[in-house]
């Protein structure tokens, strides 16, 4: 396992991270149960994973209760911890700053750790990114300074976001949507390094397309059925496209994870994993990075062919 910066102060932290969304109950995915997320997550810090991202919407606090029930027998200094705010443990999206202290008071009990690495709001709307506007970032400064918590910032996906938050605010972590389909959070790359701010790539595999498994013909149920057959078909051919560019001696799981860390601002990608197995399989796939060639190709290929086309999420 490779280990980047994340906090200016802190350890560095692996370029496989955790998403814990799917440890949650009833999160939208297939529920996993209490003994095969325990053996996840053991799984996950027995290969060098140190980095863990969740949520308390993700299964109304189930994912952050099942890392904690892990978290309180290890050392927390081995380990980096993001979580959220904006999208409640009871299952409504509230982003009022008066949510902020009890929201994050009861992550750090489910959790079961004294302070929290980072706290970020949770896909924000724009007009809250604002710090000149907003009171929630002078909160979370207290927080900072009463030690339950070290950095703060927003997962938000575009530059002109990016753009306010890191101008009006002291922000030191993003969590944008970032992949080879999805690439325009890069164009706000030399402001976070300006700024040191930690980039966590989300959705590094574009919700399993980057996997190569799914095409126009594919069935979804839950989260995933938001694609028409209209977007399934277009998603098809540019996975195609991806493939081509990538070559056969290259798995196209490996290209889309390394393409992410590939970029020095990105401190972690965090792909989902709804098994032990598939957890393995994107840590060892990182065993084979891209090349700096191809690479570009795909940088190339995203704006030459895909940014006009705005693909949804």
């Amino acid at each position: 396992m490779k280990y980047k910066k994340y906090l200016s102060n802190g350890i560095k932290v692996s370029e496989v991270g955790f998403g814990a969304w799917q440890l949650g109950i009833d999160s939208g995915w297939k529920t996993i149960s209490e003994k095969d997320s325990e053996a996840m997550i053991c799984t996950a810090l027995d290969n060098g994973i140190n980095f863990f991202d969740t949520a308390p919407n993700y299964g109304n606090g189930t994912s952050e209760s099942r890392l904690g029930n892990v978290f309180k027998n290890i050392d927390r200094s081995k380990i980096v911890v993001n979580t959220k705010f904006g999208r409640l443990d009871n299952g409504t999206v509230d982003f009022d700053s008066k949510h902020i202290i009890n929201s994050i008071e009861k992550s750090l009990s489910r959790l079961n750790i004294d302070y929290l690495d980072s706290v970020i709001i949770h896909s924000p709307p724009i007009e809250l990114l604002d710090g000149n506007k907003n009171d929630h970032y002078e909160i979370l400064e207290k927080l900072q300074d009463q030690g339950k918590i070290i950095a703060y910032g927003a997962s938000i996906d575009f530059y002109d976001e990016i753009k306010i938050l890191l101008e009006t605010t002291n922000a030191k972590v993003l969590q944008p949507l970032f992949n080879i389909l999805h690439q325009d959070a890069k164009k706000a790359f030399a402001l976070t390094k300006q700024n040191n701010v930690a980039v966590i790539a989300k959705i590094p595999l574009d919700s399993g397309w980057l996997t190569g498994k799914y095409d126009s013909n594919s069935h979804f149920k839950g989260v995933r059925s938001r694609w028409t057959q209209e977007e399934k078909l277009q998603r098809s051919k540019l996975v195609d496209r991806v493939k081509e560019i990538v070559g056969e001696k290259h798995s196209l799981v490996a290209s889309a994870l390394s393409f992410c860390t590939s970029f020095e601002e990105v401190s972690t990608v965090i792909p989902g994993a709804i098994s032990k197995q598939q957890l393995i399989h994107n840590i060892e796939a990182m065993k084979s990075p891209i090349a700096e060639s191809t690479r570009n190709e795909l940088v190339s290929f995203y704006e030459n062919e895909v940014e006009k086309l705005n693909l949804p999420w």
